[in-house]
């Protein structure tokens, strides 16, 4: 899609209904439904983090990024995700947080994006986070500096595959919940997106195809 032509359909994705639980469930693994059955999430009182889903202008293709995060001795070791990151105590805003740890891990400033809305909040048990992802673009073709020190690599996702539903697979995979699961995911070339981020990109692909 013509980014252009994406940029035209701003305004209605800004004002279109969320899809929320609806759209979260067709990429939730099921044990972790189960496992939210018995969460109270007052008494855990989960750390909060934003993350910015981002379209930008690709030889005026309309992409989104995702990020690869570093291997290491963590839950999250490696896995495809959207830039962002915790909330500082000097944050005024969640939506700060998204723009100030989007500029942090992949080197793209707050004056270089527009931000057309939040999305619907999202709880990770195995970190005890609350994610709150917000919807943005930049006008312009980016340059990616990631820092190394959490970002291994750079997917740019062309908006046409993101909306392709055969990239909407069952993958046996190994996770916090137990030793070996199927899990609904994305395919996105070589790597697999699941979990929590590709609960997002559901909410996100869904609200699409009711405005584009």
């Amino acid at each position: 899609m013509d980014f252009n032509v994406f940029l035209d359909f701003v305004p209605k994705i800004a004002q279109e209904n969320l899809l929320s639980d609806v759209a979260h469930q067709k990429m939730e693994p099921q044990q972790r439904r189960d496992l939210l059955k018995n969460i109270d999430l007052n008494t855990l009182n989960p750390r909060e983090s934003a993350v910015m889903m981002l379209f930008y202008p690709k030889e005026s293709i309309t992409h989104l990024a995702l990020i690869i995060r570093n291997a290491y001795p963590g839950i999250h070791s490696s896995q495809i995700a959207f830039p962002g990151g915790k909330v500082e105590l000097f944050d005024t805003s969640l939506e700060e947080t998204a723009l100030r740890e989007t500029h942090e891990e992949i080197g793209i400033s707050s004056d270089k994006i527009t931000v057309i809305r939040p999305f619907t909040k999202i709880y990770i048990p195995p970190s005890n986070f609350m994610v709150y992802p917000f919807l943005g673009y930049s006008n312009q073709e980016l340059i990616f500096n990631p820092d190394p020190s959490e970002v291994a690599g750079i997917i740019e996702l062309p908006i046409t595959d993101f909306l392709d539903d055969t990239n909407v697979i069952s993958e046996k995979i190994k996770t916090s919940y137990t030793s070996e699961i199927i899990v609904p995911a994305f395919k996105i070339k070589e790597h697999i997106v699941w979990g929590a981020t590709a609960m997002m990109m559901s909410e996100l692909k869904e609200l699409l195809k009711k405005v584009l």
